[in-house]
């Protein structure tokens, strides 16, 4: 009943032009019933309204009527695929999954994510993925470790001078 119910506010907030209030409750109810579809196309259409095509298509990316362009709009922004996994917004499994289709694309969002991991990932799991999960390869390592060091030293070096200049 509090899917209705907040689904009739909704319709309610965007009466009255209360845009921004529409699409956060939309959000809390797409954050809440995950498997809906109902809030989630309702939030593409708040999005449209905004002129903002990467996250309509980022809502309808489960749809069989999603348009190619939002979709495209959606995977630009989102083109590293543990970022797309986490846009989507999915909690549970593909078999959660209103239609075939929709658990298709889950899937495939889910593998290219774990592809780039190079271990597997879930839904659930995600949230023990930090950031987009970026390698970093041994020079960016060096490099950050010796940024650091010379920042050290040069804070440590300024201290001694101050010392120095104190006591001289």
């Amino acid at each position: 009943m509090a899917l209705n119910d907040t689904l009739a506010r909704v319709d309610a907030d965007l009466a009255a032009g209360r845009i921004p209030v529409a699409r956060q409750r939309l959000r809390g109810l797409v954050s809440s019933y995950p498997h809906e579809p109902a809030p989630r196309r309702r939030l593409a259409d708040v999005y449209r309204l905004y002129g903002d095509a990467a996250e309509a298509g980022r809502w309808m990316y489960l749809e069989e009527d999603r348009s190619p362009e939002e979709t495209a709009a959606f995977e630009e922004r989102y083109a590293h695929a543990v970022r797309r996994m986490r846009a989507v917004a999915w909690r549970g499994t593909e078999s959660d999954a209103p239609t075939p289709l929709a658990a298709e694309r889950l899937t495939a969002v889910r593998e290219a994510a774990s592809e780039t991991l190079g271990r597997p990932v879930t839904w659930d799991g995600l949230a023990e993925v930090r950031g987009d999960a970026r390698e970093s390869g041994r020079l960016a390592d060096a490099l950050t470790g010796g940024g650091c060091l010379l920042l050290t030293l040069g804070f440590l070096g300024i201290w001694v001078y101050g010392v120095v200049s104190l006591f001289a």
